[in-house]
């Protein structure tokens, strides 16, 4: 198979991308990660209530679920989140499981590996999961260092990207992401490793600084650190990533996360929402 060559330009040779703020929202402990579904419902994960809040892109609130514990829409420590048109997911990290619940939040069932006798599919402490347009959930398994793939019914297939992956190996793996393409994009340390849905190594690059959220919403992804964004188009062949400009906010807003959607880049921040406008 042919790997793709990818080249990550984190300076200001590629014209870095200004938007404008507009307003905020939100009133959040502490924000872990967001999702944004195709019809524009925001799913907002808090780490410190340990609950998952539901929002329109006007910032109404329209619904909550969770508290800690470890039953069926509890959590502890839900890390990340991912929603489509029909289905969240939830990574529920400290109960060594991933939740999934339909559109209105109302739980379908969970997948929990951890006490299985087959190493192979076992995960423990997840950070993501996500799933493809194939139907396939991929979960990043913290415990291993690796993705585990099963179906959408919670079967396992394959796992990959393990100590024993050789260049696509990896070490310290925080959120994943998959693109229309069926492409899984992963944050590790400073690189962004590409596996294709079969679990093969296509693509990897490194940037400057360690990354701490990759989202891909349509064609658009966007990766963070902890004070900069950086955006791509993935309609085009070369992985040509550009800094983000905030302009109308004087003071670092402590990014936790970056989605773009209708032209809107949405930043979460611990607290709130920030949305800005494309210059």
């Amino acid at each position: 198979m042919r790997t793709i060559i990818l080249i990550l330009l984190f300076n200001f040779l590629s014209f870095p991308q200004t938007f404008l703020y507009e307003r905020s929202f939100g009133d959040f402990e502490n924000a872990s990660s967001f999702y944004i579904n195709p019809v524009g419902y925001i799913f907002v994960t808090d780490i410190d209530t340990d609950e998952i809040y539901v929002l329109d892109t006007l910032g109404n609130m329209i619904h909550s679920i969770g508290g800690y514990g470890w039953s069926n829409s509890a959590f502890d420590s839900p890390v990340d989140i991912f929603a489509d048109a029909l289905t969240i997911f939830v990574a529920d990290k400290n109960n060594h499981r991933i939740q999934r619940f339909d559109k209105n939040l109302n739980f379908i069932f969970q997948v929990s590996t951890r006490e299985s006798e087959i190493e192979e599919q076992s995960f423990g402490y997840p950070l993501s999961a996500v799933t493809s347009n194939l139907g396939d959930i991929f979960i990043l398994d913290s415990e291993n260092s690796r993705i585990i793939k099963f179906d959408l019914f919670g079967n396992f297939l394959q796992n990959f990207g393990g100590y024993d992956y050789g260049n696509y190996s990896m070490q310290q793996p925080k959120q994943l992401a998959v693109s229309m393409q069926n492409n899984i994009f992963v944050i590790d340390n400073n690189q962004i490793i590409i596996f294709d849905a079969y679990g093969n190594g296509i693509g990897k690059a490194e940037g400057n600084e360690n990354f701490i959220s990759i989202r891909i919403i349509f064609n658009w992804l966007t990766v963070c650190t902890e004070d900069k964004i950086y955006l791509a188009n993935l309609k085009y062949p070369d992985l040509n990533i550009k800094e983000v400009i905030l302009e109308g906010v004087d003071y670092n807003p402590g990014i936790v996360s970056a989605i773009v959607f209708n032209s809107k880049l949405y930043v979460l921040c611990k607290n709130n929402i920030l949305v800005f406008n494309r210059m």
